[in-house]
């Protein structure tokens, strides 16, 4: 009999990645309810009031849009100044910083 822990691998159940038959059973039963009822969907939302339909609209869109993460720059003036990054580095950091912002404007609208 196997030991736990032994070092290879799962000893039971769904190999690692295997995704669960019941979620995706759910999820496929929920896309399609969403879909058969589109218009009642959509009649349902233009009743709300405009606050109230604001609020469900940004809670549904998380499930669509991604998330944006906070960013920042290793770069600090301290760096610049002592001479620890060259010229060529800060090229760099500010080519990179400036592809990071045209990302975020382009993934928002």
């Amino acid at each position: 009999m196997r030991q736990k822990n032994d070092g290879r691998g799962r000893l039971g159940g769904r190999a690692k990645g295997t995704p669960n038959k019941t979620t995706a059973t759910v999820k496929e039963w929920l896309a399609s309810l969403i879909d058969k009822n589109r218009e009642q969907v959509e009649a349902d939302l233009q009743a709300l009031e405009p606050k109230d339909r604001l609020q469900m609209l940004e809670r549904l869109m998380q499930y669509v849009v991604p998330k944006q993460q906070a960013t920042q720059s290793d770069v600090t003036l301290k760096d610049v100044g002592t001479g620890t990054m060259s010229e060529d580095d800060i090229i760099l950091e500010l080519n990179r910083l400036r592809e990071l912002r045209e990302y975020k404007q382009t993934s928002i609208n």
